[in-house]
């Protein structure tokens, strides 16, 4: 697993190689395996034949961490404190050989492998933009733990490691060395190895800043006065970003503040403690579940269908220049592929290459690319206005504004210049794409890829399925987005798909609950405090109160006699009977009034129309109101054959519309609140508010149906 060389210089190389595994994976067990080479080491340096340590590996990654099935299925504290100790004393050993280590970064090291990392004395990364280093563990509900939290507080100081011990980032080289969590970048491995070589012999110091008499945390602790002042200010910011629904986020500003006020050793055991209690909580284990599983399941063809060989698309047509098409375009590029991107005139198309420009000048500045790949990004984008530049595309994307009559004339025009096997793709939100493809010239190949704004950062995409599109086609639309680094989903062709269709659910509540008599500012503020992106009213005028109707009218048409009309329709039809009516945001006249900027305010009119009848009210009955809508209309998806699995469910809530992180999703929403507590609950509410509170039958089924994978799951 470890393997031992030395050189003519007295230089020890170790170098990782795990038999039988793609990663070297770092958990609680390497621990043991080093303590063997550890006496090698010291025997060396007590015969005086030991200058310094090289760590590397001999995979493509340097290590990785992270034992995800050992940390969901934990609840011993006890054991989970002597596991993050073992990890520590590793650690401890590493950086106290008597002589200087140096970690040489040959691919990505995250999570415990970035641990390692830090417990070296200096840390040379190869310069490739594809790794990523970092320690995203937040992303998962947990804290590192081995004492990395104090190392980085240490190197940095407690302001400079909060913001990257909370975001839980994945750096590039270029970036990390700008945020000074490495110390040198190399063009090569073997300058990599040099490099690392170079440093230990021009560095025999082999004691970090905390084992040193004089040594200090930069900056001050949280004892100095002005540092104080600061933590005070993080706490505060930390609480208005998260409404402290993200427990480790907090535990880590805890544990900067009280680890900058005891000595190392005793601080690293205080963050082992911390690590042990969060991966015991609920939401880690609700993140855990989805963040890493599910989205594990999808990453490996879950909906992907089976016996098609993989498509490895290189250049992709874009109609349309504006917003969504610029975003998908340098999605594209990104990742490697080349672009077609096309509008009315070749002047418009290049506004999209001036939107890439833009994007890659703040990417470059903050260190996600070198400054010598912009031209060959930018080398890879043709605009034009001539349908005939799409004749050697893989696959074409529309993406033109809603329009279902321009939507099928711009197809039409660039599929007589495409060859037959390419895939032709619509980027609408709401019109069916079985309507889109009569006509087309070869409907099998046609698909919806449903990208949500903006296109190159939200890493969801709905593959939406139309009645005569072939499973090839669906095959090759799940390469095309894996090959972009985006999370696909299926989707069957139903109004408002998934994501949209959902989402609605939790604005009509809200609405719903204002002609309820609640207060605006109180439904606003607790759909912010439960962790979704924005108020259920401010979001219906962002998408403009029209929009939100026509999806429930959609619903209408496709329940027919079955159908019940939903609350707030009537408030919606009310606002949009107004002289002038109130639209929404685009009008700058909603359920807020609109001022210079960004400045908005609830419109003072609402309490004229609805006024506050409810003073004593239940905030827990409220935010349950606002979830409880949106599980059930996903789980309504699930049963009617939207969607095929509870992972995309989840993925599609947490990504698509924001369904609050900590909960794990929608379905591990009631997975984690209780099948039967939820369903009980739903009956509840069903009695009071109406049949949309009615659980769908195969909720049962889909929880239960969880519950034994992941039983089985544990026996294999």
């Amino acid at each position: 697993m470890i393997h031992f060389k030395k050189d003519t210089d007295n230089i020890a190389t170790l170098i990782f190689d795990m038999r039988g595994r793609r990663h070297n994976v770092i958990n609680h067990r390497i621990a043991e395996a080093f303590e063997p080479i550890m006496r090698h080491l010291q025997q060396e340096k007590a015969r005086g034949s030991l200058r310094g340590v090289i760590i590397t590996s001999a995979k493509k990654s340097f290590l990785s961490g992270g034992d995800f099935d050992y940390l969901y299925r934990a609840e011993d504290a006890a054991e989970l404190l002597e596991i993050a100790e073992k990890l520590a004393r590793f650690h401890r050993d590493l950086e106290r050989p008597g002589v200087p280590v140096v970690a040489a970064i040959n691919g990505d090291a995250l999570g415990a492998g970035f641990q390692v990392a830090l417990a070296c004395h200096h840390r040379v990364v190869l310069d490739d933009p594809k790794i990523r280093v970092g320690l995203p563990e937040v992303n998962y509900g947990l804290m590192p733990s081995g004492g990395s939290i104090i190392r980085l507080m240490w190197l940095l100081g407690m302001e400079q490691a909060f913001p990257i011990l909370i975001q839980g980032k994945r750096y590039s080289p270029q970036e990390a060395l700008q945020a000074d969590i490495i110390d040198e970048l190399a063009s090569s491995p073997k300058e990599m190895m040099e490099k690392a070589k170079r440093w230990l012999l021009a560095n025999r110091e082999g004691r970090r800043p905390w084992d040193q008499l004089n040594g200090a945390i930069p900056f001050g602790t949280a004892r100095r006065p002005a540092t104080a002042e600061r933590v005070r200010a993080l706490a505060a910011q930390l609480s208005a970003d998260t409404h402290n629904n993200y427990p480790a986020k907090t535990a880590i500003l805890n544990l900067l503040v009280e680890g900058s006020k005891v000595d190392f050793d005793t601080a690293v055991h205080l963050e082992n403690r911390h690590f042990a209690n969060l991966v015991r909580s609920r939401r880690a284990k609700n993140m855990i579940s989805t963040y890493w599983f599910d989205y594990q399941s999808i990453r490996q063809g879950l909906g992907r269908p089976r016996g098609y060989g993989r498509f490895r698309p290189r250049k992709v047509g874009i109609i349309g220049a504006g917003l969504m098409g610029s975003g998908i375009a340098f999605a594209c590029l990104r990742n490697g592929l080349s672009v077609v991107l096309k509008d009315v005139s070749k002047l418009i198309a290049e506004r999209g290459r001036d939107y890439v420009q833009q994007k890659l000048a703040t990417l470059i500045q903050d260190g996600t690319f070198q400054p010598s790949e912009r031209e060959e990004i930018l080398g890879r984008i043709v605009t034009t206005d001539d349908p005939a530049d799409f004749s050697d595309c893989d696959l074409v994307i529309e993406a033109v504004f809603e329009n279902q009559q321009v939507k099928q004339k711009v197809t039409r025009e660039a599929e007589e210049y495409m060859d037959e096997y390419s895939l032709m793709a619509t980027n609408t939100i709401s019109i069916s794409i079985t309507k889109l493809a009569q006509a087309t010239l070869r409907p099998e190949n046609y698909v919806g890829l449903h990208f949500f704004h903006p296109a190159d950062e939200v890493p969801l995409v709905e593959i939406v399925r139309g009645d005569a599109t072939s499973e090839e086609t669906i095959a090759r639309a799940f390469d095309f987005v894996t090959a972009i680094k985006k999370i696909p989903i299926l989707v069957k062709d139903d109004w408002g798909f998934y994501a949209a269709r959902v989402q609605n659910t939790y604005i009509l509540e809200g609405i719903a609950l204002l002609q309820d008599g609640y207060p605006p500012a109180l439904i606003e503020n607790l759909g912010n405090q439960l962790g979704m992106p924005k108020g259920p009213l401010e979001l219906a005028d962002d998408l403009g109160l029209e929009l939100v109707l026509r999806y429930e009218r959609l619903a209408a048409a496709h329940y027919g006699a079955q159908y019940i009309q939903h609350p707030a329709v009537s408030v919606l039809e009310a606002m949009l009977q107004l002289d002038p009516p109130r639209s929404g945001r685009a009008k700058l006249a909603g359920f807020y009034e609109y001022g210079e900027g960004d400045h908005r305010q609830l419109w003072s009119g609402l309490a004229d129309h609805w006024p506050i009848s409810q003073t004593d009210y239940d905030r827990r009955e409220i935010t349950e109101r606002l979830l409880f809508a949106q599980v059930i209309e996903a789980v309504w998806c699930l049963q009617e054959g939207v969607l095929a699995s509870a992972e995309a469910a989840n993925l599609g809530s947490v990504y698509g519309w924001g369904f609050p992180g900590y909960t794990g999703g929608v379905i591990r929403y009631v997975e984690d609140y209780g099948l039967d507590a939820f369903l009980a609950q739903c009956k509840v509410y069903q009695k009071a508010y109406g049949q949309r509170f009615r659980a769908p039958r195969q909720l049962q089924k889909i929880v239960e149906d969880r519950a034994i994978g992941n039983i089985r799951a544990a026996v294999e």
